[in-house]
């Protein structure tokens, strides 16, 4: 048997239980704030925030303007929405921090608009910490942890066995891949030339896919909450979407119309939206764990998995060209097609989705695994 050439990524495919160990902190931690712009000014690039630090005194507890580090993500959120372009406000950042709070605070003297500022504390008690996202006072907050939790309870209603296969969480989003052993569908045609770049076992040997589904959500505008069909091929624990049949809702809501101020979700209005990932789960339970909807799936996948590759470097560039990928990532795939030693099409997809398997940045895995489909037809086309 070969011996392993490839390494999963050491920082990634966590369990179910340090993800809610994770969420749990948290959520303790967070704090979400709609205010004006012109109550906001950025200082040091910490965005200083009216009535968010709790302050003991004689007196009692008063509220404090709390001061929250800007993070890439919620700058991202003050370029898009006081329309200052990104790479002029990173350069700020890093070359010129007082240039940096000039703009933004002129910009936001003249905006008469309200935002939502999600931030998390250093910790429970309160005080400062980083501004994680800058957004519209639209936005509909779906936090992760009410999100798992709720889909969970779908897949007890649903009754059917499931796994928790891996969990990813990044500043962007919540990925949580979930299989069932109860759902495999037999893969010798797709899977025949295939051997695994992580263990080297073939996948003639184990020509097994098993049905899953993917949850995601993003906490900090970065995508609606979904649920997503997912293949899992056993040789190798490999895994990508299925292009059919996604569920998701927006995180576009309602003008929040709360008072300026720190604010907590309604409580009917969160459990109205959680009985509705609750159910949309238990339907997706059922639709994608079915093995004559994983078997149309496989088929659609074998359509064209056969057709040969016998230029591998131009193949995949046009492939990386064609779905944007980076050179990194068309490097990376070369590499893992030439590993995984099935010249076809559908060696193609399988090194797309052993380099999502293998790389640190769980976002660019997810987009690499909701891409493999793509990649397979486009190698196809091209070789």
């Amino acid at each position: 048997m070969a011996q392993p050439t490839l390494a999963v990524a050491p920082n990634r495919h966590i369990g179910l239980n340090s993800l809610a160990t994770v969420l749990n902190d948290q959520k303790t931690r967070a704090v979400d704030v709609i205010a004006a712009a012109g109550t906001l000014h950025s200082d040091g690039a910490r965005l200083v925030i009216p009535g968010t630090s709790p302050v003991l005194s004689s007196a009692g507890v008063t509220m404090a303007p709390g001061s929250f580090a800007l993070s890439d993500i919620a700058l991202g959120g003050v370029s898009a929405k006081l329309d200052i372009p990104m790479p002029y406000l990173r350069r700020m950042a890093a070359e010129d921090v007082p240039l940096l709070d000039y703009n933004i605070n002129r910009w936001l003297e003249r905006d008469d608009r309200r935002f939502l500022v999600r931030c998390l504390r250093h910790d429970s008690t309160g005080g400062d910490g980083t501004a994680r996202a800058f957004l519209s006072d639209r936005y509909l907050r779906i936090d992760n942890l009410d999100v798992l939790m709720a889909a969970l309870d779908g897949i007890r209603q649903a009754g059917v066995g499931v796994q928790v296969a891996s969990c990813d969480l990044t500043e962007r989003r919540m990925y949580v891949r979930f299989v069932s052993p109860e759902v495999q569908v037999m893969a010798p045609q797709l899977l025949r030339n295939y051997r695994s770049p992580f263990n080297g076992r073939r996948g003639s040997d184990l020509p097994v896919i098993s049905g899953g589904f993917m949850l995601t959500n993003s906490e900090t505008g970065y995508g609606k909450y979904t649920l997503a069909p997912y293949l899992r091929i056993e040789v190798c624990s490999n895994g990508q979407t299925v292009d059919r049949g996604t569920i998701g809702r927006t995180h576009l809501g309602a003008r929040i119309t709360d008072e300026d101020g720190v604010i907590d979700a309604s409580p009917e209005t969160m459990r109205r939206l959680l009985g509705l990932i609750t159910s949309q789960t238990v339907d997706a339970v059922r639709a994608y764990l079915d093995v004559d909807f994983v078997t149309r799936a496989v088929r659609d996948l074998e359509r064209d998995a056969g057709v040969a590759v016998t230029r591998p470097d131009e193949t995949i560039k046009v492939v990386s060209q064609r779905l944007k990928y980076t050179q990194e990532q068309q490097t990376a795939i070369l590499a893992h097609f030439i590993a995984g030693a099935d010249l076809s099409a559908g060696g193609v997809m399988q090194a797309v989705t052993s380099v999502a398997r293998s790389i640190a940045d769980a976002d660019a895995a997810y987009r690499l695994e909701t891409t493999a489909a793509e990649a397979l037809r486009v190698a196809a086309a091209a070789a």
